[in-house]
C-alpha cells in the first residue's frame, strides 16, 4: 500500500483526500485549522502535528492551499514542508499559484535533497469530489510517474507539461477564460432580463447554439435559484484573474479582457460575496 502525506483542507483538498482514502492509500493529514481534519481521521487517515511531520512520515506529500502566500508559509515557515522534506521524498504543489511563487518553492525543496512537482487542478466542489478533475502537472519526471496512481483516484485527465511554471501557467490560463466567460454570461443574462427576456429562454437559446457548455447551463440554473453555495469561491476566482494579469504583465502580453473582468470580480468581493460561489457575480452585475 502506497503512504501519502496531504496539507490543506478547504473545499477542494478535503474532497480530493476522500479519494485517496477511499482508494486504500495510506494517507497523513495536516491542516492549520486542525479541526477540518476531522472527517479524514474518522474515514481512517493519520493525523500529524505539523507539517514538517507529515512530509517527514510520507514518501510523497500533497499540498492544496488557498493562495500563493498559503503557499509559501505551509513551505517556508516553522515546522513547514522544508523542515520535513529531504532524502528524495517528494512534494507536490496542487494549489493555485503564480509561476514565481512554485519555482521558488521547487527551488527550495530540491536545495534540501527533496523532488518537486507543481500539480494545479482545473475543476471545482463536484469534479473532487468525484475524481474527475484535470491534473496539470510540470516538475520532476519521476516524481511525477511515482505520484500518477493518486493522480488517476482525483482526475479523470493528467498532463505532464514540462518544467516547474508550466502547470501554473496553464492554470492560469484556463481559469482566466472561465473568468471572463462568467462576467460576460452575467452581463449577458442581465441585459436580457432588463430588456424583458426570460430568464428560461436566454438560457435555452445559450444552451442550443455554438456556445453552449456545461458551466452556462450548471451556473445559469444557481443563478436561477438564487443558490450560491460555493462550489469555487468567488474570491479564489479573483485571486486566480489578478495572477494570469500579472502574469500577462511579466510576459508584455496585454490583457484588456481579463483585466476587466478582475475588476468586476474584485467589485464583487467588495461588496461582500468572496466567500460565495464565483457566480455569485450575478448579483453585483445586477445591483
Amino acid at each position: 500500500m502506497q503512504n501519502f502525506g496531504f496539507i490543506g483542507f478547504g473545499i477542494m483538498g478535503s474532497a480530493m483526500a476522500k479519494n485517496l482514502v477511499a482508494a486504500g492509500f495510506g494517507v497523513t493529514v495536516w491542516n492549520r485549522t486542525p479541526e477540518k481534519t476531522d472527517e479524514l481521521v474518522a474515514l481512517g487517515a493519520r493525523r500529524a502535528a505539523t507539517a514538517r511531520e507529515v512530509v517527514a512520515s510520507c514518501p510523497i506529500t500533497f499540498g492544496m492551499l488557498a493562495d500563493p502566500a498559503a503557499a509559501e508559509e505551509v513551505c517556508f515557515g516553522r515546522n513547514g514542508v522544508l523542515e520535513g522534506i529531504g532524502e528524495g521524498r517528494g512534494y507536490v504543489d496542487m494549489s493555485t499559484v503564480d509561476p514565481g511563487t512554485s519555482q521558488r518553492i521547487g527551488v527550495a525543496v530540491v536545495a534540501r535533497g527533496g523532488r518537486f512537482l507543481e500539480a494545479p487542478v482545473s475543476g471545482s466542489r463536484k469534479p473532487a469530489e468525484d475524481g474527475t478533475l484535470i491534473i496539470l502537472a510540470a516538475g520532476d519526471r519521476t516524481l511525477y510517474d511515482e505520484a500518477l496512481p493518486s493522480f488517476e483516484r482525483m482526475g479523470k485527465k493528467i498532463l505532464f507539461l514540462g518544467d516547474v511554471g508550466r502547470g501554473a501557467e496553464m492554470k492560469l490560463v484556463v481559469n482566466m477564460v472561465m473568468g471572463g466567460m462568467m462576467a460576460i454570461f452575467c452581463e449577458g443574462l442581465a441585459l436580457g432580463e432588463k430588456a424583458g427576456l426570460a430568464r428560461a429562454d436566454i438560457l435555452d437559446v445559450l444552451g442550443a447554439g455554438a456556445i453552449a457548455n456545461p458551466m452556462f447551463a450548471l451556473k445559469g440554473g444557481a443563478i436561477a435559484q438564487g443558490s450560491y453555495a460555493p462550489a469555487f469561491p468567488l474570491k479564489h476566482m479573483q485571486k486566480d484573474l489578478r495572477l494570469a494579469v500579472g502574469l500577462g504583465d511579466h510576459l508584455a502580453q496585454p490583457l484588456a479582457a481579463a483585466a476587466t473582468a478582475n475588476e468586476l470580480f474584485k467589485r464583487a468581493r467588495a461588496a461582500g460575496f468572496g466567500d460565495e460561489d464565483f457566480a455569485a457575480l450575478f448579483k453585483t452585475v445586477t445591483a
